[in-house]
């Protein structure tokens, strides 16, 4: 971690973008404003936005701003989060997530400065930010898959700082538990707890922590709130934690939730239609073939292999299985056939 420190107060004071990529949990937001406090903007604004939390549209609109009238609710013009951190910082966060054409409108951006707002008939005002863009992705495979623009990726990856998963830098561990713990102790619910014996740091030392930092923070949270006095003791560490080193469970990554998941929810819990949820979400190029392809996965998995289940289950009506098929051919949104041997 120290590499990684000594990197980002060498790279702070330049204007050049940066990409952090890493494992989710790992602290990229961390990182980035880190980068922030170090440089040269240091003072002006920091505005965050993550890419995978909005459709493509709102997306549009939240980066680039839009003028009133420009779609239902546009009762105003409104500046777009560029706009907003002119001479300051930008951090994408998930940048991955973005679909092509969202890529290709951040592209132009990137290349002029300038921002053409949702509505508006040209290019309004000129700004300068730097970029600071994030994610858990690897890039140079979903360019290989045609998911992700290799323009834009050398046009971010300017300055490249990987944060390494909190298992191959266990000697941060105590010290983080320690930050934690004094962020914490000042609340009404933490008790009297205020430190942490040295037999529980050995065990949160020598777990394998799927979700990084982020689970780190939760687990201390949870040992703070049951603490019966001010020296929280290895017995008071969560199960979990305990119970993986006795049985040697290997290393996992954590799976971030995905706009897959959010979809395969409201189709299978809400009964909603796959034609009303997924397709014209895809059709307006607000989610990639791949999120459809991962819904289709989750229904298949379910199904055991069979589409004419999984167009049940997709609450489609008994002659759309054809249709659904077809739609799946023609926009190469079929997972392999080999998965499901």
């Amino acid at each position: 971690m120290a590499d990684l420190r000594q990197e980002i107060d060498r790279v702070a004071r330049t204007d050049a973008k940066v990409l952090i990529t890493g494992e989710s949990g790992t602290g990229k937001e961390v990182v980035a404003r880190q980068v922030y406090a170090l440089g040269n903007r240091f003072g002006r604004p920091f505005v965050a936005v993550n890419c995978a939390g909005l459709p493509e549209t709102l997306l549009e609109s939240e980066l680039f701003g839009h003028v009133r009238g420009s779609f239902t609710g546009a009762y105003r013009d409104k500046p777009g989060k560029l706009e907003v951190a002119d001479e300051g910082t930008i951090f994408l966060d998930e940048i991955g997530e973005m679909t092509l054409r969202m890529q290709g409108l951040l592209l132009r951006f990137l290349e002029t400065g300038e921002i053409q707002k949702v509505g508006a008939d040209r290019t309004g005002s000129r700004v300068d930010v730097r970029t600071v863009a994030a994610t858990n992705r690897d890039l140079r495979q979903m360019i290989a898959q045609g998911q992700f623009r290799e323009d834009l990726f050398y046009r971010l990856n300017v300055i490249h700082l990987m944060v390494p998963a909190l298992r191959e830098r266990r000697e941060d561990i105590p010290a983080l538990a320690e930050h934690f713990m004094g962020r914490l102790s000042g609340r009404a619910e933490a008790g009297g707890a205020r430190t942490i014996a040295r037999d529980a740091i050995d065990l949160l030392s020598n777990y394998h922590w799927p979700g990084n930092v982020r689970e780190l923070q939760n687990v201390i949270e949870r040992m703070v709130v049951r603490a019966r006095g001010e020296v929280i003791g290895a017995e008071e560490v969560p199960h979990e934690v305990r119970a993986a080193q006795k049985t040697g469970v290997p290393p996992q990554r954590e799976r971030r939730r995905t706009v897959a998941d959010d979809l395969y929810e409201r189709i299978t819990n809400e009964r909603q239609s796959f034609w009303t949820t997924v397709y014209p979400l895809f059709m307006q190029r607000e989610i990639t073939r791949s999120a459809v392809r991962d819904v289709v996965r989750r229904g298949l998995q379910d199904a055991r292999g069979n589409y004419k289940i999984v167009a049940r289950m997709f609450n489609m009506e008994g002659e759309d299985y054809k249709r659904f098929l077809n739609f799946l051919r023609k926009h190469h949104c079929q997972p392999s056939f080999k998965e499901f041997r």
